[in-house]
């Protein structure tokens, strides 16, 4: 156990000479903590300290921090203090020891709540900033991308978007068609119950034909692929980024935007305007069937009424949105996808931004595209 500790001193004038010997390891940890206590007071009273370490036989991290810790008792105050004579076999954790909590306290800063609410919307344009940063660059990627393949054919990865397209394509057919036929026969519902009370059941096949070819169908169909395919396009590459094949295909000279993204976003602007037309027929045979059923309008009146108040160009304002709207959900979802860090949890979180932002930036994109068709009269 080593010798018993020991710490004896004097003090002349302004300057304390103390000495440090025995064991001061933590077998003596009571002993020493009362020696440091019992010079701390005499400590405390000088301007300069001298701790003559020489007959110090043994030295661990509570020692070494006991020691320091009576140091700082005439240190904290601006004076000198110091420890000589070391064993150099000790002097190497001392000085670990010494520089521990070197640095003053950081005081708190409080913000007022005015400044709170602006450091917050700065902090928002900034992350808004930033992802469009990244929003542009997937994009520019896709474009350099698309223009490789069309200077060499041959190395566009066919099987690959071919399997894409019926992943997010035909296996979506099912559920596609349950929703949109819900939300049409939702819809004509509503239209005949309220319409009912003027008499005008009859325009309730304008409300559905205009708002499921021109506004919901697309944008119905858009939000469900973002929430299907465009989580899994996000948790797909994410889960290749923490594996790091992503950088395995960069080392062995492989363009990932090409190999994974170009695929999978191609397979996006093919399927979703195919499943957009699908859920409009789908809709528009829910509305047609409660129509029947609930108004009392027959198929022959209901299609008869169709035919003469829905024009192609509603149609035609349904299938542009379509892929433009494909075009945004596979951009942020490969983007998003490509931001994942090591960490599951950062996994699941750049899957739920993905379905996120698609959702929100859909709905604006449709907003746009509303007031667009409405200025050049379509």
């Amino acid at each position: 156990m080593g010798s018993q500790p020991s710490l004896s001193g004097t003090i002349a004038g302004e300057r304390a000479e103390f000495t440090a010997a025995g064991s001061w390891t933590i077998e003596h940890v009571d002993v020493l903590q009362r020696l440091v206590e019992a010079a701390a007071p005499t400590v405390s009273r000088a301007r300069a300290l001298t701790i003559n370490a020489a007959a110090i036989e043994e030295l661990d991290t509570l020692g070494a921090w006991l020691l320091e810790r009576l140091m700082r008792t005439t240190d904290g105050r601006g004076s000198e203090a110091g420890l000589v004579d070391l064993s150099d076999r000790y002097r190497g954790l001392f000085d670990k020891i010494h520089e521990v909590n070197r640095a003053p306290a950081a005081v708190p800063v409080v913000t007022s709540r005015p400044v709170a609410v602006l450091e917050n919307v700065g902090r928002a344009a900034l992350d808004v900033r930033t992802d469009l940063v990244v929003f542009l660059e997937m994009l520019a990627a896709l474009a350099i991308a698309i223009l490789r393949v069309l200077r060499h054919p041959q190395t566009f990865r066919l099987t690959s978007a071919v399997y894409h397209v019926f992943r997010v394509g035909w296996q979506a057919v099912p559920i596609i068609l349950l929703i949109t036929f819900l939300i049409g026969a939702i819809i004509a519902q509503q239209g005949i119950f309220h319409f009912r009370k003027f008499g005008a059941e009859s325009y309730v096949v304008d409300m559905v034909g205009i708002l499921v070819l021109r506004e919901l169908g697309v944008l119905i169909v858009s939000i469900m692929v973002a929430g299907r395919s465009g989580s899994a396009y996000t948790a797909e590459l994410g889960s290749m980024k923490m594996r790091e094949e992503i950088d395995a295909l960069r080392t062995m000279g492989f363009d990932p935007v090409e190999i994974l993204i170009l695929p999978r976003v191609l397979a996006l602007v093919i399927a979703l305007p195919i499943l957009a037309f699908v859920g409009a027929m789908a809709a528009l045979y829910g509305g047609g069937l409660v129509a029947w059923l609930y108004g009392g309008m027959s198929p022959e009146v209901f299609v008869a009424r169709l035919r003469e108040v829905v024009s192609v160009t509603h149609f035609e304002v349904g299938m542009i949105k379509a892929p433009f709207m494909a075009l945004v959900i596979g951009v942020i979802a490969c983007s998003e996808g490509l931001r994942v860090t090591g960490s599951a949890e950062s996994l699941g979180h750049q899957t739920t931004v993905s379905v996120v932002k698609s959702i929100f930036l859909v709905i604006v994109l449709d907003g746009l595209f509303a007031v667009f068709f409405a200025s050049i009269g379509m």
